[in-house]
């Protein structure tokens, strides 16, 4: 069975150069072809604040399609009952779960797995078969002298209960927790966030084996800064951080991750009420569906001056504050 390991999506590709000397803010946005990429500019002058506004740039715009990385939910089940649900790039299920049973003690060898296939009933809105969810039939009875229960797992995308996982699945693009603020910021304060970031990783600088999360005001100055060895781990300490000085939901604010836009990152932004999302690698396609869906800023390869907008708007020209505002987002991921 062949899956697909890509997508495409229309973005918006940002880039920020020196604005040349004598530009204007009517820059070179003109399209002769209609058939040619969507692409405006315009000039910027100083007068924002902090690193956001050192000098004069002229942003170019232009938006295409792009490809995204597949991200799907697998929900495994064993003998029945609902085990965990993961996020994947679809593709050698069986043997991700071999392996992942395996880490987790519920089987040693091949010959414990009785049966494994896909299960029939989570089908998607054409009654096509998701292939999302897995079935699991285990060797032998549970109990003394037979193989030990299954552990007890805790997952941000545990499942709940369902059918065939049809509910579960919803419930990871569904679950929120806080209305989201939308911001529209400055280009030159998107990429000014990630400089911000890494010059908080200390452990980085050290070992540099580590990823880094940091919450971030609207102003872009830092509100504080994490590090761990998972990506997940880094943002999660950055929310408990804000959860337990009482500063959830984070309004107004933007996560700034030192790794990809992965969907479980866009959920626990969303759940924590960010405004924004800032990754310095590439957004998945569930990613960016979910940012789209809940209002959710994002960006990804936000570095070198430059970045890719998956969701959400950027200030108009001339505005040296980030606003808020609806911010509709263009689309959504092909999948």
């Amino acid at each position: 069975m062949g899956r697909r390991l890509t997508g495409t999506a229309r973005v918006t590709k940002v880039r920020l150069e020196p604005a040349a000397a004598g530009g204007g803010p009517g820059g070179t946005g003109t399209r002769p072809d209609p058939a040619a990429p969507d692409t405006t500019s315009g000039t910027t002058g100083a007068g924002g604040r902090g690193e956001a506004a050192s000098s004069p740039v002229t942003v170019t715009t232009d938006t295409r399609a792009d490809s995204l990385a597949v991200e799907e939910p697998l929900q495994i089940r064993v003998d029945g009952t609902d085990f965990s649900t993961t996020m994947r790039t679809p593709g050698h299920d069986m043997e991700l779960v071999h392996g992942l049973l395996h880490a987790e003690g519920v089987i040693a060898d091949r010959e414990d797995v009785h049966t494994m296939r896909y299960c029939a009933g989570a089908v998607g809105p054409y009654g096509e078969n998701t292939y999302n969810t897995l079935d699991v039939t285990l060797t032998g009875p549970t109990g003394p002298g037979g193989r030990p229960p299954l552990p007890v797992r805790t997952l941000t995308t545990s499942s709940a209960c369902g059918v065939c996982g049809t509910t579960s699945v919803d419930q990871l693009v569904q679950r929120r927790r806080y209305p989201i603020v939308p911001v529209r910021p400055d280009a030159r304060l998107v990429v000014s966030l990630p400089p911000k970031l890494s010059a908080g990783q200390k452990a980085f600088r050290r070992t540099g084996g580590v990823h880094a999360a940091g919450a971030f005001t609207a102003d872009g100055e830092p509100v504080l800064i994490r590090e761990d060895v998972g990506r997940h781990n880094a943002a999660d300490k950055v929310i408990g951080a804000l959860l337990m000085e009482g500063r959830l939901p984070a309004e107004g604010m933007f996560l700034v991750m030192s790794s990809r836009a992965s969907f479980e990152l866009v959920q626990k932004a969303v759940l924590a009420g960010f405004s924004g999302l800032v990754a310095v690698s590439a957004a998945t396609s569930l990613a960016v569906d979910l940012a789209r869906e809940a209002g959710l800023f994002l960006t990804g390869f936000t570095r070198d001056s430059r970045f890719n907008l998956y969701s959400g708007e950027l200030a108009p020209e001339g505005t040296t504050a980030p606003l808020s505002g609806p911010g509709p987002s263009a689309g959504r991921a092909t999948r």
